[in-house]
């Protein structure tokens, strides 16, 4: 692994280890077996790292959100959206760390306009991605979604959002699959 390649690996390390705030350019340094210098050289900066560090981590999480998106099966979107919000339940356990990551990103984006370009970016992505599996259309690309699909796919992602935010804080209180389908049920019969 080059040197460039080796301060991501360990910017990824010590956010998800120390966080945004508490890591230091020495830990990223050590962690990585880089020189400390090579963090300006390759990345202009501790604080640019670390939020490429972030962006990274929160499209990976970005991956496993559309996974389970691209998996939820149903005969009509409110089927799929049960579907795929227990899907995003189902991996919130195993991805805390990227959670967590991910959110630390939308914190710091208030104080970086770049960083919060490219996070608005890859929000607006993810929503039309998600806007669009849920339409039951497997391109996500050239799809035509209607105004209520668009707004499906904002809704979903913020539950989405907040599901993770939750699993972060007090994951015992996160609904269960069947919890979000009945909950779900329930605002439709109204």
């Amino acid at each position: 692994m080059d040197q460039k390649s080796a301060l991501l690996a360990g910017a990824k390390r010590c956010l998800v280890d120390k966080g945004y705030a508490q890591t230091t350019a020495r830990d990223i340094a050590e962690a990585s077996g880089a020189h400390l210098g090579s963090i300006g050289y390759h990345y202009g900066g501790k604080d640019r790292l670390m939020n490429m560090a972030a962006l990274e981590l929160s499209d990976e999480w970005g991956d496993t959100i559309n996974r389970a998106l691209a998996e939820a099966q149903g005969q009509n979107e409110l089927e799929r959206v049960q579907a795929a919000l227990a899907g995003v339940v189902g991996s919130l356990p195993s991805s805390r760390e990227v959670q967590s990551a991910s959110l630390q990103a939308f914190a710091q984006a208030l104080f970086d306009d770049q960083l919060r370009e490219q996070i608005a970016a890859g929000a607006a992505g993810g929503r039309r991605a998600i806007a669009a599996l849920l339409a039951g259309e497997e391109e996500q690309t050239d799809v035509e979604l209607t105004q209520a699909q668009s707004a499906l796919g904002t809704l979903t992602y913020a539950i989405t959002v907040g599901l993770a935010v939750q699993s972060l804080i007090a994951p015992d209180a996160l609904p269960t699959p069947e919890g979000i389908t009945e909950a779900l049920d329930l605002l439709v019969e109204q």
